[in-house]
């Protein structure tokens, strides 16, 4: 039976509406963040969200972990839809506009102590151990691959900035659960439609309210990847004076910044 919605209608509904919402908010509202600097924060994550997804996105899915419904793409690049690679996109550009909307900042230094550091980069790489283990057995695969993938990146972003990030945790927090909350019930609605089906297989079949917590987890985890990278890129811009290679790129730049 064919899905009601194809996966790029999917988006047509449940992604653009709220990105084109949010970017205009965030365009014309005073005091948000909108201009050269975040956009250009937002334009690396996208180009790091691609090239790290698609390689785990697409081995995923040839190990059987999801599939997609009856007539619901529109044509397939190595093992993924084409409309998959655009969620890549899609996502953290509503993730971002939201974030966008309430200015995370706090006035710290980019020399925080090495062993906040050290704590950071042990949690990411805590985080990736605990999905290696879980890859080994089925039931756990997905979640395990989630959590392996996630490892690396939150331990680089941990050890770079994990002091700040605590300083600003509650507009972040904010900024990573509202669009996690939003694409949990888009994902589970499309789960229902059979837009794409999760492996039973692959997963330990414990749900919120339908919705298997690996595909939860994988949301929230992205989500975190967004915020955080870009909260913390607007922190080393704002601190760029501390850093002189940076300091002279921006006096080079025929672009005024302000990073006071």
């Amino acid at each position: 039976m064919t899905p009601p919605l194809s996966y790029l209608e999917f988006h047509a509904v449940f992604v653009l509406p709220p990105i084109l919402l949010l970017g205009w908010l965030a365009r014309r509202r005073s005091g948000a963040w909108w201009g050269r600097r975040p956009l250009s924060g937002l334009g690396i994550i996208l180009v790091l969200a691609v090239v790290y997804t698609t390689p785990w996105d697409n081995l995923l899915i040839d190990v059987g972990v999801w599939w997609y419904g009856e007539g619901t793409v529109v044509a397939t690049i190595w093992h993924a839809p084409v409309e998959e690679y655009l969620f890549f996109v899609l996502q953290p550009i509503l993730t971002a506009f939201f974030l966008f909307l309430i200015p995370t900042s706090a006035d710290l230094s980019l020399r925080i102590p090495a062993s906040h550091r050290f704590v950071g980069a042990a949690g990411g790489i805590a985080i990736g151990a605990v999905g290696w283990l879980l890859i080994g057995s089925p039931s756990t695969f997905y979640l395990g691959a989630i959590l392996l993938w996630a490892g690396p990146i939150l331990a680089i972003q941990w050890a770079f900035g994990l002091t700040y990030l605590w300083r600003v945790r509650r507009r972040a927090t904010i900024a990573i659960l509202v669009p996690t909350v939003y694409l949990w019930i888009a994902d589970r609605i499309a789960i229902g439609m059979g837009i794409w089906v999760i492996s039973g297989e692959y997963t330990t079949g414990y749900t919120m309210f339908g919705l298997p917590i690996e595909e939860a987890a994988f949301f929230l985890v992205t989500n975190v990847f967004v915020v955080q990278g870009i909260v913390l890129y607007m922190w080393l811009l704002d601190r760029a004076a501390e850093v002189p290679a940076i300091a002279g790129a921006i006096e080079r730049s025929p672009v005024t910044f302000d990073v006071g």
